[in-house]
């Protein structure tokens, strides 16, 4: 690129000026602050849960926190085709709870393995949650006082009583 002199030269003089000081003013300018990540989008067929006891890892890291999604014609489908459910039936919720549980803690991989490891009582109360949400598409329950015998609503998803 040809420079033109203007005028003995007040012009280049005036561009070099310019190109030397740019950069250094890029430098100190201060650096814009980097976006907050967005929170994560919850999908309307997805339910959020508290596990009673809590999955235990391969760290001893307690997992009590999970996701649950609605459950797809396939979903219920394919433990049909599952070799270990075809020899032992009572598989059928292990495969079927690992395919629908979408994050538990940290872990986004649930898998059949992961459902083995579970407390028996957190794989009933999946078993219970995984009802509701399919059958009934919440997560609250209607109960009776047995001491006032006042009816009212709870959620199952696992809030613990006197929390908001």
């Amino acid at each position: 690129m040809r420079r033109r002199t203007v005028s003995g030269g007040g012009l280049e003089e005036v561009l070099d000026s310019l190109a030397a000081a740019a950069p250094a003013q890029r430098e100190a300018a201060p650096a814009a602050p980097a976006p907050t990540p967005a929170p994560p989008v919850r999908r309307p067929d997805e339910f959020d849960f508290e596990l009673p006891r809590g999955y235990v890892d391969d760290e001893g890291r307690v997992h009590r926190t999970g996701t649950m999604r609605l459950a797809t014609a396939r979903d219920e489908l394919r433990p049909q085709i599952d070799l270990r459910v075809k020899e032992n039936p009572a598989y059928l919720s292990v495969v079927l709870l690992s395919q629908v549980i979408t994050r538990l803690g940290t872990i986004t991989d649930v898998h059949a393995g992961v459902v083995e490891r579970m407390y028996a009582t957190d794989v009933a109360f999946l078993q219970d949650f995984y009802r509701r949400i399919n059958s009934e598409g919440h997560t609250h329950a209607a109960v009776t006082c047995p001491l006032c015998h006042g009816s009212f609503e709870v959620d199952l998803s696992g809030e613990r009583l006197g929390e908001s």
